[in-house]
């Protein structure tokens, strides 16, 4: 049986993979295993080891932390604003990367518009 936070991590690891652009292939090339072992990672059927999960933050440029973040949110309260595991949906992540990929000082303009846009709903 999974244990939720393996379950979490691997969500974790597969969310920064997809936003970085990076397969399952070339995550397991840097990391140098079989990509079927980041598929059990990201489902959670196998525990990622302290030191894999070392060289997984790593190749994908976060803190061993990152993959952490949110646990403690997992069990918010229903209706609240923002879902605790925002990064499971997809729409989501395709803003976050439409988003980066805006240059900055655009981004900046964009990020005022969407806060004043906000307070006004």
């Amino acid at each position: 049986m999974t244990h939720p936070v393996d379950v979490h991590v691997g969500k974790r690891i597969r969310h920064r993979r997809w936003l970085v652009g990076m397969t399952q292939q070339q995550l397991a090339e840097r990391v140098g295993i079989k990509f079927q072992q980041i598929q059990k990672y990201e489902t959670g059927a196998n525990r990622v080891s302290a030191s894999r999960l070392w060289d997984i933050a790593d190749a994908l440029e976060v803190p061993v932390s990152f993959f952490f973040e949110g646990l403690e949110t997992a069990d918010a309260e229903p209706g609240e604003a923002v879902p605790a595991d925002i990064l499971g949906d997809k729409e989501a992540l395709d803003l976050v990367r439409s988003y980066y990929a805006i240059p900055e000082n655009q981004r900046r303009r964009l990020f005022e518009l969407a806060r004043v846009l906000s307070d006004v709903a």
